[in-house]
């Protein structure tokens, strides 16, 4: 009788629980029976192990193997604990030492070939491992990301056999060799090639230095796709830990992790025709939805409108907490969403309330329909509210037209940025309510600015807050520690929809 542990990890959410592989070797008639409520794939397993360890130059002890993925009350799924499996088998079986196997951990599918193919959420396995002092042993797929939690804490292999020599002392893998530093800032979204529209720009810059949310309110072809692809070339480059963070959220992805991503903002733009788990995420194994995958960047929600009103209401817990929880039935996941939303929507059903040439005829009942689709909770929770009106022709045909480059705003957003941080705040739309009794300083002009709109709009509580937020932004972008009454007025400006 012989009994092998090996380690791996599983996958819930972000995190990566330890997993014990216990393989145990008795007498009986030859079978495999894997124990520890392992999912479909983790159960088709041994037919690929088998295969796999016959094909890698072993042989597959025909007497009576059980395996036990420990905890037994944690789900298992995939491909991921190949490796770990076979690798337990030959150990228990005598055809590696199993004293080598201390201080590994390992993840890795098994082809029939025995060549190791990379899995999801291998990042925050590597950063789980690290944090434990072990080595983590992944397929060469994996590389990449493992290499951004430290190439010291990982070894990269082609296949089961390599792992195996390895083992045995002959070092068959590698170190994870992959630069780890942010990538410049994609240049292929400019403010240059935004003509007109220098209220809309300012609100932009705005919304970058605080991190609010924008709503834009335009008909067809007035620039609101075009302004809110602008928005994260704008925003300031991630720290190391926002980067890795975000690489995690790409590596449990079902697109998974490149490292042309690494450092870079995210700009999700999900269709209108999108369910509310797509955009929150689900499924009866968690999986991150799109307010995840742009964490750290921007949602982009074009055609607002147009969206189910259910799928809409879905957001606003997300806006205000930053985070996600799913529940089902035998699984918990939470998921970071602190992300920075861009919506777009037209004036009314066709789009040309208010043009000039007179092309709108939708009714006043039509008009409201359309609107309400939209409700008012969901509003009062978007910073700013803004009209886009169309670029007039003479600046379209201007050969001479010049303007200012994301560069030039960036340096300004990242000053603003930099005045929160030392406020001890990543952005001012995180501020809370006692944040800003001691961060937002009204002269006595911007105390009366701001009682007067409160009367005249009616605006929330929440709504209150959130001018107060976005005042703070634009003292911050003149470097002013007091909140005017100019800047108090411009952040009243952009409550459009209040004003109708």
């Amino acid at each position: 009788m012989a009994l092998a542990s090996v380690h791996s990890r599983a996958q819930t959410g972000l995190e990566a629980p330890p997993v014990t592989v216990e393989v145990d070797l008795s007498g009986g008639l030859p079978m495999l029976a894997i124990v520890g409520l392992p999912e479909a794939a983790v159960k088709e397993s041994k037919d690929r192990v088998r295969a796999a360890i016959n094909n890698s130059g072993f042989s597959f002890p025909q007497r009576r193997l059980t395996v036990n993925l420990a905890p037994a009350d944690l789900p298992k799924d995939g491909g991921r604990f190949d490796l770990a499996i076979a690798l337990g088998i030959l150990a228990a079986s005598g055809q590696i030492p199993a004293q080598a196997l201390a201080g590994y951990e390992f993840l890795g599918e098994l082809s029939l070939t025995g060549e190791l193919r990379a899995v999801r959420g291998a990042l925050p396995a590597a950063l789980a491992v690290r944090a434990c002092q072990r080595t983590l042993v992944v397929p060469e797929g994996n590389a990449a990301e493992v290499a951004l939690a430290g190439a010291d804490h990982a070894y990269v292999a082609a296949s089961l056999a390599a792992v195996a020599a390895s083992l045995a002392g002959e070092p068959l893998w590698t170190r994870p060799k992959v630069a780890n530093r942010v990538a410049p800032v994609a240049a292929s979204a400019d403010m240059a090639d935004v003509r007109g529209q220098h209220q809309a720009r300012r609100a932009l810059e705005i919304a970058a230095a605080g991190g609010h949310s924008l709503l834009l309110i335009g008909p067809p072809g007035s620039g609101k796709t075009m302004l809110a692809s602008r928005l994260p070339g704008l925003l300031p480059p991630l720290t190391h830990e926002q980067a890795l963070q975000v690489a995690a959220i790409a590596s449990i992805s079902t697109s998974g992790f490149g490292l042309a991503q690494w450092g870079r903002r995210t700009f999700r733009a999900p269709h209108h025709t999108s369910s509310g788990v797509a955009l929150v995420g689900g499924g009866s194994v968690p999986r991150p939805g799109e307010i995840t995958l742009a964490h750290g960047g921007v949602l982009f929600l074009d055609e607002l409108p147009e969206f189910e009103r259910s799928v809409l209401e879905v957001l606003r817990e997300p806006l205000e907490s930053g985070h996600i929880t799913i529940s089902r039935a035998a699984r918990q996941a939470e998921f970071p969403a602190a992300f920075q939303l861009v919506a777009a929507m037209n004036p009314c059903p066709c789009g040309y309330l208010g043009d000039a040439s007179g092309r709108c005829h939708c009714t006043p009942e039509r008009i409201a329909r359309y609107a309400g689709r939209i409700s008012g909770p969901l509003l009062d929770r978007i910073d700013m509210h803004l009209r886009v009106a169309p670029v007039e022709h003479e600046v379209l045909l201007a050969q001479d037209y010049s303007a200012e480059d994301s560069a030039a705003v960036r340096t300004r957003v990242v000053a603003a940025r930099e005045r929160a941080v030392a406020r001890g705040h990543d952005c001012n739309a995180a501020l809370s309510a006692r944040d800003m009794d001691m961060h937002c300083p009204l002269a006595t002009d911007a105390r009366r600015v701001i009682e007067q709109a409160m009367r005249r709009l009616n605006l929330s509580a929440r709504a209150y807050h959130r001018v107060l937020r976005v005042a703070r932004s634009i003292a911050d972008l003149a470097a002013s520690k007091v909140i005017t009454a100019q800047h108090m007025a411009e952040a009243i400006g952009y409550r459009q929809l209040d004003r109708s």
